[in-house]
């Protein structure tokens, strides 16, 4: 499970045969560190670790432009989903590219039992999370309520809403300890103002809403600041899983307008993110400048 733990090369740079003990006692898969004397294995294991973010949903959209946005600004990630080989490609790739540590964890948020045992034994190295990203969500069909099914409801429910409150409720008790830490929901304009065939994707965004604003007036005492995130038209997977698959109707929610890409929200979260610690955006809605709200959409012909 903890597979992504660590990159690190197979002989230290500069390398020479003191920096390890006669007797070596095993640390991360099999490595020998020295106990008196810290060797490069050690620094890079515990120093060095004082940015990090941990984001679910991480293997695409909106999940994975926020992973690429804080590495490149030097965050240690913890990336988690349901899809393990997207999220080494990830890691693979961000680790390539920038001197930071990813962890990848793989499970379904709307698994309790998974998601508190995950979370709940992390490594203590990792336990200093700065922020979270409740990111891990979606819409399953879009259905008139009458004909809407009940398993896409429950699956939406379970997702968006019980999936962000299992995450936040593993980590706060970390950024309590800190006495420090950055919660940013992904809301939606959705949570904001109900659509036709919206119904329950409406109704567990709008849960998001109140979820959000709880966080902030019962975290308040923490020093924990609470960012809801709420975004209009954005072309990811987003379509494509609502409408299970089927291509062209997920491209025609964005014909005709030049819609938000991941990377667009990824710069606004991370904007919200560095803001001075006395600052906190509690509630942001951002749409593209073709669209106006739910129903409001200007198209080009």
């Amino acid at each position: 499970m903890h597979s992504g733990l660590l990159s690190i090369p197979a002989q230290p740079p500069n390398y020479h045969p003191g920096m390890l003990s006669p007797k070596p006692r095993q640390c991360c898969g099999g490595i020998a560190l020295h106990k008196k004397h810290p060797s490069f294995y050690q620094q890079i294991l515990f120093s060095g670790m004082d940015k990090i973010i941990l984001i679910t949903g991480a293997s695409s959209g909106i999940g994975a432009a926020c992973a690429k946005k804080f590495a490149a600004a030097g965050y240690h990630l913890i990336l988690t989903g349901r899809r393990s080989e997207r999220l080494l490609d990830l890691k693979t790739t961000i680790e390539k590219e920038h001197a930071v540590k990813v962890l990848t964890l793989v499970f379904d948020v709307q698994d309790r039992w998974a998601v508190a045992a995950i979370l709940g034994s992390l490594p203590d190295e990792w336990k200093q999370i700065d922020i979270l990203i409740n990111n891990a969500g979606l819409a399953a069909g879009r259905d008139s309520f009458e004909n809407a099914s009940i398993d896409d409801w429950e699956t939406m429910l379970n997702t968006n809403v019980h999936g962000l409150l299992y995450v936040s409720k593993a980590i706060v008790p970390y950024m309590i300890a800190n006495k420090k830490g950055h919660i940013i929901n992904m809301g939606s304009i959705a949570g904001k103002e109900v659509y036709e065939k919206g119904n329950v994707y409406c109704a567990s965004k709008f849960a998001v809403d109140a979820i959000s604003k709880a966080m902030r007036i019962d975290l308040l005492q923490h020093h924990i600041r609470v960012t809801n995130i709420n975004p209009g038209a954005v072309e990811t997977e987003f379509a494509l899983v609502r409408f299970k698959g089927d291509a062209q109707q997920a491209a025609a929610t964005y014909k005709g307008i030049q819609p938000l890409s991941g990377k667009d929200i990824a710069d606004t979260i991370f904007y919200c993110s560095q803001l001075p610690a006395h600052v906190c955006i509690n509630d942001l809605v951002i749409t593209c400048t073709q669209q106006a709200g739910t129903y409001y959409f200007h198209k080009d012909a």
